[in-house]
């Protein structure tokens, strides 16, 4: 057995030498160090010798399977430094070159804005404060003058949390309006306040041009004695210029919010047709971007504010709209398609 493993290595080496590619080397490597091959064979028969003839003979086997191991990785490295000589010549490799450019990640178009709107109002004197998605009734409808059975609970579609709560003022839901935030502001904070609450909010609604289940808002709030409408129109007109510039036009008109007394919304000229009417606008020319008002007493009272001493405005911005107004999107879905051809415009 001794001189058949002399003959196996002696073969083996003299078929090594003449190998010239990695195809060859692979198919030498499973003939002579494979599980079939018989340098195997030959150790799986030691079980089947005298004990001193297996020591010497499987002794003298491991010894060629080492030997075989070496000259393989020997041929396999000057085989792989070969072929890269060969492709320096054929294929001119110039190290002083840049490397490709590798894609960089951007911000979502939605959390830019979010962050745009951010540095206009804390530039004007507020500060930035975020709240729990998943939020208590009372203080998403509660503490807002929004009781039971009122019709402002139905237009907002609300996802309901499966917990069990012993009172009603205490089941939970997922916010429909970061307004909520502006409760918990009131009832923590101490006056004066100027804040805003940038965040997701969430509607059981379908999906549409306009609308979709789970959007971005951002509500402020401020509180101080001497506070009117005034502030509050000059800090919205103020946000307009700077947002979407001093030639685009804005309109104030009458509206009812159950948190504010008197309530106003704030609608900018429709970017897409200039106001001659659209898909977009729904024909009028112009699309809403928040409701504001003057903030109810009621609200104020259950936050531990005096109404008769603190004046107080706050408003609601859907962020979506933003950008397709300043861009000209016509259809909120892209922002959540995930097209990197639409998000890469930004």
């Amino acid at each position: 057995m001794i001189e058949q493993l002399e003959e196996l290595k002696h073969k083996a080496f003299q078929e090594l030498s003449g190998i010239s590619d990695m195809k060859e080397l692979e198919a030498w490597r499973v003939c002579y160090l494979g599980k079939k091959s018989e340098l195997i064979k030959i150790l799986r028969s030691l079980a089947t010798l005298p004990l001193e003839e297996r020591k010497m003979v499987g002794a003298n086997a491991n010894e060629v399977k080492a030997n075989l191991e070496n000259s393989l990785e020997q041929k396999k490295r000057s085989l792989q430094e070969a072929q890269l000589a060969v492709s320096a010549k054929e294929k001119h490799i110039d190290i002083t070159l840049p490397g490709r450019p590798l894609p960089m990640g951007r911000l979502h178009p939605i959390t830019q804005t979010l962050h745009e709107i951010c540095d206009i109002f804390i530039s004007m004197g507020f500060q930035v404060i975020e709240g729990p998605d998943v939020e208590w009734d009372y203080y998403n409808f509660e503490a807002l003058n929004i009781p039971k059975e009122h019709p402002a609970r139905d237009t907002m579609s609300t996802s309901w949390v499966d917990f069990q709560a012993n009172d009603d003022d205490w089941q939970m839901l997922l916010r429909t309006h970061t307004t909520s935030v502006s409760a918990r502001v009131a009832e923590t904070m101490k006056t004066p306040i100027r804040v805003v609450e940038p965040g997701k909010v969430y509607r059981y609604e379908a999906s549409d041009a306009t609308h979709v289940p789970m959007f971005h808002q951002i509500d402020g709030l401020a509180v101080d004695e001497g506070i009117t409408m005034a502030e509050l129109k000059g800090t919205l007109y103020e946000f307009a210029r700077r947002f979407f510039g001093k030639d685009r036009k804005v309109r104030f008109r009458c509206d009812y919010f159950p948190f504010v007394e008197p309530g106003v919304e704030m609608a900018i000229e429709c970017q897409v047709c200039n106001g001659s009417g659209c898909r977009l606008c729904g024909n009028t020319g112009w699309i809403e971007i928040l409701g504001a008002g003057m903030t109810h007493p009621k609200v104020l009272e259950r936050g531990g504010i005096d109404p008769e001493c603190y004046g107080s405005f706050a408003f609601g911005i859907g962020i979506e709209r933003l950008p397709m107004l300043r861009y000209g999107i016509d259809d909120i879905r892209l922002f959540y398609s995930s097209d990197l051809r639409f998000l890469r415009q930004f």
